[in-house]
């Protein structure tokens, strides 16, 4: 009895208020500013990846988009983390946001064109993928500026949701929008709503943004801060399960459509319905983290395990009305794995080496894909939509596996406690 009074007594205690993040001003902006600007950016994330299947049929066509769309992060994104490091990451945002809303625009562009070459849209994807190299470390780095040390992991979270809710809404208003008035309308959109956060951010307040020491100008700070992650276990252990499992595991936008499209012999609509379902399920996921006070590298191995069961379900699924639920739990198990990463290595990492740290894990998070994305559609292609689903799934299986071993033997298996650090400024 006692016993049982004691664990939930410790699982409350592990708890707390979901949004408590939104006490801070700057936060609730960026907030707001971001979930508008985000659900016209999976309008463009979808229609883009519809629109080449509509003029291609071909799921290394798609593989070869994501690979454009991703290279970018892949071979500038260290160097990225380096320009963060030294730069107002506010300026460096109100920036990236007028670049992304041209990028749109030349998408639309094409698009009422009626027929383009594919070679122009994979030229505008990779002209995009040089924004998102910047935009989305600086965005991660830049929410840790706006909240007290003390909410950083919750302040992640709820970026998390943030992200997850507009992958929610964005899928099924591109569907319709493509249904009823073509690809054109959603880059349209998409680049109106870049005036979101271009507003939020210029109604910030400066003074009350926790910012690091500048790094100075130096040579070799790339180097340095590859050599600084590899000595911190808490920071390398999550970085090599998500590169495992962002190259084989999260390339949803090259699975899915063939796998709703040829597999299950439905419309493109169901696609975007079906993404949604992963989304809210992501969004569960992302609100699960938030209400946590601490997070476990051995939370990030479980997630990591969930995805991978989930996602090996998904590829033996009989039927779309089986396959719905699923993709529920797999979108849950995705946002959790990456949010209990990321917070662990946001908490972990020095503030002067965190643009640099967040900028490795985009590397792997998203500069993964244009590896993963062709092997991948090269696979669908060949043996069709479940066997990239079931390279996925054991490729997530695999990174827990590896996770579990490396946390156990390297004895770093105790929770980021959401306690002042020490590590950068306090307010």
């Amino acid at each position: 009895m006692n016993l049982g009074v004691a664990f939930r007594s410790r699982r409350r205690s592990d708890r707390a208020p979901t949004f408590r993040s939104f006490a801070s001003r700057n936060f609730r902006l960026f907030f707001t500013g971001q979930l508008i600007s985000q659900v016209g950016n999976w309008l463009t994330t979808i229609a883009t990846t519809l629109f080449v299947l509509h003029l291609t049929g071909s799921g290394i066509a798609i593989g070869v988009l994501t690979a454009c769309q991703f290279a970018p992060m892949l071979v500038f994104g260290l160097w990225a983390g380096v320009i963060i490091d030294r730069t107002d990451k506010r300026k460096l945002l109100l920036g990236t946001q007028v670049v992304a809303a041209l990028q749109s625009v030349a998408l639309a562009v094409l698009a009422f064109s009626g027929d383009p070459q594919l070679v122009a849209i994979y030229a505008v994807a990779f002209i995009g993928g040089c924004v998102v190299a910047i935009d989305s470390t600086t965005r991660r780095a830049f929410v840790v500026e706006l909240v007290d040390e003390s909410l950083v992991t919750n302040a992640v979270s709820l970026n998390s949701a943030l992200m997850t809710s507009a992958r929610v809404v964005g899928p099924v208003v591109a569907g319709a929008l493509v249904a009823l008035f073509g690809y054109g309308w959603c880059f349209t959109i998409d680049a109106l709503s870049y005036l979101g956060p271009m507003i939020a951010l210029s109604l910030m307040r400066p003074a009350e943004i926790r910012r690091p020491p500048v790094v100075a100008r130096m040579k070799h700070q790339v180097r340095d801060g590859l050599r600084y992650v590899r000595t911190v276990p808490e920071l390398w252990i999550p970085l090599a399960m998500t590169a495992v499992i962002s190259t084989f595991t999260l390339n949803f936008q090259v699975v899915m459509p063939l796998l709703v499209t040829e597999t299950f012999s439905s419309t493109e609509a169901v696609f975007t319905i079906l993404f949604s379902v992963l989304s809210i399920g992501s969004f569960l996921g992302a609100i699960w983290m938030a209400r946590r006070i601490s997070l476990h590298l051995a939370q990030t191995v479980f997630t990591a395990a969930l995805l991978g069961i989930a996602t090996l379900a998904l590829a033996v699924a009989p039927t779309l009305a089986v396959a719905f639920p699923i993709a529920l739990v797999m979108g849950l198990g995705m946002t959790a794995f990456i949010t209990s990463s990321t917070a662990n290595m946001q908490v972990a990492a020095d503030p002067g080496k965190r643009g640099r740290v967040l900028a490795l894990q985009g590397v792997v998070l998203l500069g993964s894909t244009p590896i993963g994305g062709p092997i991948l559609g090269v696979v669908c292609q060949t043996w069709g939509a479940r066997a990239g689903l079931l390279l996925g799934g054991v490729a997530a299986l695999v990174a827990a596996g590896f996770g579990s071993w490396a946390t156990s033997r390297r004895s770093v298996a105790h929770p980021v406690e959401l306690e002042p650090t020490g590590l950068g400024p306090q307010t």
